[in-house]
């Protein structure tokens, strides 16, 4: 099981109420929120092994290089952080939960992994790739909707409503959904764009024209190849509109497409059966009051191990 970390923490601050307080008055909402997803994902799900991926650079210089426009919205204070990274915008009383979130997970003695210069979503990318077994990849982002994977056995795990209720999508639900499998998803993405993540897309091809166009000629470049082919099905306008964006689909595949290659820290991905570090643990949950949640996934910990 490989966590999508920020995604699922985002998703527990905003669905637990800021009255989810420290005992000096702190939030801890995403914090203790995520202690319940994890708790309910152990219990639900049995994995055997656990990895929680992080965004070491939420916006890789690489990418931006690539498409200015990448993430270009969400950026707080540029070149702020250490080493002149840019420092994403973050609910003021979020930022202060995340180091809390870190320490709790290495105090446990779950796996958290990061890569210098890459995303959550690349490390996740590369785990899977690595991967002997099935995989879920518990996540709220649809851009790794790209790595399902029937024959690998490669699922999403997606969560509609906290982690209770999870859509899972196989290569079924998503050709259902989308139209497209995982290996055409990112060109789906790229053709139609993304506004959250600053993909400007093709003008006038949305979600269902660029299914049909991945349909009838495979990938993205038959498309562009149809694009100079005067036999080909294309319409006048969709020959335009994707002559127009030649500077941007030369650079958004690199840009849309996950690293499966990163180079990562060794690691134990296995799910332990008890706090590994339990002194630490417990002042992590008298500090931050961490209470009930931390007790149910410690509970699940148990009974996942005992399985």
């Amino acid at each position: 099981m490989l966590l999508d970390t920020a995604s699922l923490y985002f998703r527990a601050y905003f669905g637990v109420p800021e009255s989810v307080r420290s005992p000096d008055g702190t939030p801890v909402n995403a914090v203790r929120g995520l202690l319940d997803f994890l708790a309910r994902l152990l219990r639900d799900h049995r994995p055997d092994a656990l990895v929680a991926c992080m965004d070491a650079d939420w916006r890789p210089q690489w990418r931006v290089e690539l498409l200015p426009s990448y993430k270009a919205h969400r950026v707080a204070e540029p070149d702020a952080g250490p080493g002149g990274v840019d420092v994403e915008e973050t609910p003021d009383t979020l930022a202060p939960q995340v180091p809390v979130i870190e320490q709790v997970l290495d105090a446990l003695g779950l796996a958290r992994i990061g890569a210098a210069g890459y995303e959550a979503d690349d490390v996740i990318g590369t785990l899977s790739a690595r991967a002997t077994g099935p995989v879920d990849v518990v996540t709220g982002d649809r851009d790794l909707f790209q790595l399902v994977d029937d024959a690998r056995g490669v699922r999403i795990l997606y969560p509609v409503k906290g982690v209770g209720n999870l859509d899972v999508y196989d290569e079924a639900a998503l050709r259902a959904k989308y139209g497209v499998d995982g290996r055409s998803y990112a060109d789906l993405a790229l053709l139609r764009g993304d506004p959250s993540d600053g993909l400007p897309g093709v003008r006038g091809i949305g979600e269902k024209t660029a299914a049909r166009l991945l349909e009838t000629y495979g990938d993205l470049g038959a498309i562009r190849a149809a694009v100079d082919d005067p036999a080909s099905a294309l319409t006048p306008a969709q020959r335009r509109r994707l002559h127009e964006a030649s500077d941007y689909l030369d650079v958004a595949p690199d840009v849309v497409r996950v690293a499966r290659d990163v180079d990562l820290p060794a690691h134990d991905a296995t799910v332990p059966g008890a706090a590994r570090h339990p002194e630490a643990l417990a002042a992590l949950a008298e500090r931050w009051g961490l209470g009930g949640s931390l007790e149910r996934l410690l509970s699940a910990l148990g009974e996942n191990a005992g399985e």
